[in-house]
C-alpha cells in the first residue's frame, strides 16, 4: 500500500501561486534566458570565426563537441552535488563559470584555446539546466508543473533567438569578440539578484534541517509547519541514481534516456552547425546568424500551444505528434531548395517542433518523476541526453569532411527524431500501465 502523504509534501504540491513562487520562476526563467544564450553563442561565432582565422569549418567542429562534453558532466555532477549542498548554490557557481569563461573566450587566439573555455562553459551551462528544474519543480503545484517547467525552459530558446537577433546586428560592426562580452556580462549581471532573492529548495531544507531564521520565515511563507519531520518530505534514500529503476521507474527511465539522447542529438546537429552551414550554402555570417536564430524563436511560439495541449490531452500524446512534424520540417531544410523568406519560415518551424517538443520533454520528465528523485531524475537524463548533443555536432563535422552536400547534413536528424517519437510512444503505454498499477495498489 502506498505511504500516506505528509503535511509537508500535501502543502508543497498544492501551494498556491503567490509572489515567492512567481520570483522564483521569474529568477529562473533569467538564468535559462542567459544559459540559453551561451549555449547558442558558439554556433553564432564560427561563421565568423572560420573568415577571420582562415580556417575551414570542420576545424571548429571540436568546439561544438567540447561544448556538449562540458554540458553532460555539469548535467551528471549537478543531482549529486546539488543533493549535498541544494540547488541555489549550484545555480549561483554555475552562472559565475558561465561568466568568468565567456569573458575569457574574447581573448582566444587559437582554436586550442576555445575549445578548452568551451567545455568550461559547457560545464556551468550543465550544472544550470538541473537546478532551475529541481528550484522550479518544489514551487509549482502538481497540477501546474509540466507546464510551468516547460514555459521556464522557454528561456533558453528565447536566448537564443534575442541573441541571434542582437548578434546580426553587432557582429558586423564589433566583430565575434563581442558575442562572448555579452555572454559573460548578462549571468555575471544576474548574480546579485540570485544572492539576494532566489529561494533555496524547501524539500532540502526540510531534509538536512537546515531551518535558521531565513528558512523557517520560508517554510512559514509555505504554510508548512516548523516541526515537519524530516522523514515526511519526500525525498530519495540510498543511491539516488539507483532509485530510478525502483518503484516500476525502470522503463521509464530508459525511455526518457532513449528520448533525450535522440532529440537531443538532433537538436545539437541542427543548432551547432546550421550558422556554419548557411553560411557554407552562400549568405553571409550575420545572415546565416539571422536565419539559425529563428530555429530558437520556434519554441517561443509553440511551447504556449504545447503546455496547454499537454495538460488536456497528456504531454506523450502532443509531443509524438509535433516530433513526427519536426521530421517533415528537418527533412525540407535539407533537400529542398527553399527561398529566403521560405527557408526562414521552413527554420521557425524546425525549431516549434524540435527545439519546441524538447522543452515539453523536460517537463513531462519533472512531472513524471516523483520528487524523491525528479532533481537526480533531470540531471541524468539530461546528462544521458548530451551523448547525443557531443554525437551529433561531432558526426556534422565528419559528414563535411566527407564532402557530403551541407545541407544534407541535417537528414540524420529525421532518423534520430523518429526514434525520440517512438520512445515517446512508449513512454504512454509504459506510465499508463504503471499508474493502473499504483491505482491497483493504493485501493
Amino acid at each position: 500500500m502506498a505511504p500516506t502523504q505528509s503535511h509537508a509534501e500535501t502543502r508543497l504540491e498544492t501551494q498556491q501561486l503567490g509572489p515567492l513562487q512567481l520570483r522564483m520562476l521569474l529568477l529562473c526563467a533569467l538564468a535559462q534566458i542567459f544559459d540559453g544564450y551561451d549555449i547558442s553563442s558558439i554556433s553564432m561565432a564560427v561563421p565568423a570565426l572560420i573568415r577571420s582565422w582562415g580556417l575551414p569549418g570542420p576545424a571548429f567542429a571540436n568546439t561544438f563537441v567540447m561544448s556538449s562534453v562540458g554540458i553532460m558532466i555539469g548535467a551528471l555532477a549537478s543531482g549529486p552535488i546539488g543533493d549535498r549542498v541544494g540547488r541555489k548554490p549550484v545555480l549561483i557557481a554555475s552562472l559565475v563559470v558561465l561568466a568568468v569563461s565567456s569573458l575569457a573566450c574574447t581573448q582566444v587566439t587559437s582554436v586550442a584555446d576555445l575549445v578548452m573555455l568551451r567545455l568550461i562553459t559547457g560545464i556551468g551551462i550543465g550544472m544550470l539546466l538541473p537546478a532551475t528544474v529541481a528550484l522550479s519543480s518544489d514551487y509549482l503545484p502538481e497540477r501546474l508543473r509540466a507546464g510551468g517547467i516547460m514555459i521556464v525552459f522557454t528561456g533558453a530558446p528565447l536566448g537564443g533567438f534575442a541573441g541571434g537577433m542582437l548578434v546580426s546586428r553587432l557582429l558586423p560592426i564589433y566583430g565575434w569578440t563581442s558575442i562572448f562580452w555579452i555572454g559573460g556580462i548578462l549571468p555575471l549581471a544576474l548574480i546579485p539578484a540570485a544572492l539576494l532573492w532566489l529561494p533555496e529548495s524547501p524539500r532540502f531544507l526540510l531534509i538536512k534541517g537546515r531551518l535558521n531564521e531565513s528558512g523557517a520565515r520560508l517554510m512559514r511563507q509555505l504554510g508548512i509547519a516548523l516541526d515537519t519531520p524530516r522523514h515526511h518530505v519526500d525525498v530519495a534514500s540510498g543511491n539516488p541514481v539507483a532509485g530510478l529503476f525502483r518503484d516500476g521507474l525502470a522503463a521509464t527511465t530508459i525511455l526518457i534516456w532513449i528520448m533525450f539522447f535522440c532529440n537531443l542529438l538532433s537538436m545539437y546537429l541542427i543548432g551547432y552547425w546550421m550558422p556554419t552551414v548557411l553560411s557554407l550554402s552562400g549568405l553571409t555570417p550575420a545572415d546565416a546568424v539571422f536565419a539559425s536564430a529563428l530555429r530558437d524563436a520556434g519554441p517561443l511560439a509553440s511551447v504556449f500551444a504545447i503546455a496547454p495541449l499537454a495538460i488536456k490531452f497528456g504531454a506523450p500524446n502532443v509531443l509524438r505528434v509535433t516530433l513526427f512534424l519536426g521530421i517533415i520540417f528537418i527533412a525540407l531544410v535539407g533537400l529542398a531548395a527553399l527561398p529566403w523568406l521560405a527557408l526562414l519560415a521552413v527554420i521557425f518551424l524546425v525549431g516549434c517542433c524540435t527545439v519546441g517538443s524538447q522543452t515539453g520533454l523536460n517537463g513531462m520528465t519533472g512531472a513524471l518523476y516523483p520528487a524523491r528523485v525528479r532533481n537526480t531524475g533531470m540531471a541524468w537524463a539530461l546528462g544521458i541526453g548530451r551523448l547525443g548533443a557531443i554525437f551529433g555536432p561531432w558526426l556534422g563535422g565528419v559528414l563535411l569532411t566527407m564532402g557530403l552536400p551541407p545541407r544534407e547534413i541535417f537528414l540524420v536528424a529525421c532518423v534520430t527524431a523518429a526514434i525520440a517519437t517512438l520512445a515517446v510512444v512508449g513512454l504512454g503505454v509504459v506510465n499508463r500501465r504503471r499508474g493502473a498499477t499504483l491505482a491497483l495498489e493504493e485501493a
